[in-house]
């Protein structure tokens, strides 16, 4: 099975600039999980709640670099979810420059 996110948007403090350290700016975040559903175990992973850890987290933890944000997003899904096969996420921040979309991309396999 495949969980896609996309377009989750909200606002927090991500950055390295003074000025991306004194308001919240607009974040979207792409995340696609992979697993093995197994309907006996009931096994599945509740999308909301990988949503709800994502803005959480990145909310709270005011990240310097979109990097760190995803170093620390990996572990801390696949501990919530041991059942996660693969994951890629996408962390854009679409406002910082006036003329592109700026992203980091990671993806990690657990098999």
């Amino acid at each position: 099975m495949t969980i896609s996110i996309q377009n989750l948007s909200f606002k927090a403090i991500i950055g390295i600039l003074d000025f991306e350290r004194l308001s919240p700016q607009r974040i979207e975040v792409e995340c696609e999980i992979k697993y093995t559903y197994k309907k006996e175990e009931a096994n599945f992973i509740d999308y909301a709640e990988v949503a709800s850890l994502i803005e959480s987290t990145m909310k709270s933890e005011k990240f310097l670099l979109i990097e760190d944000a995803l170093e620390r997003l990996f572990p801390l899904l696949k501990d919530k979810f041991p059942q996660i096969e693969t994951m890629k996420i996408t962390i854009c921040k679409p406002d910082i420059m006036p003329n592109c979309r700026v992203s980091v991309t990671d993806f990690h396999t657990f098999l």
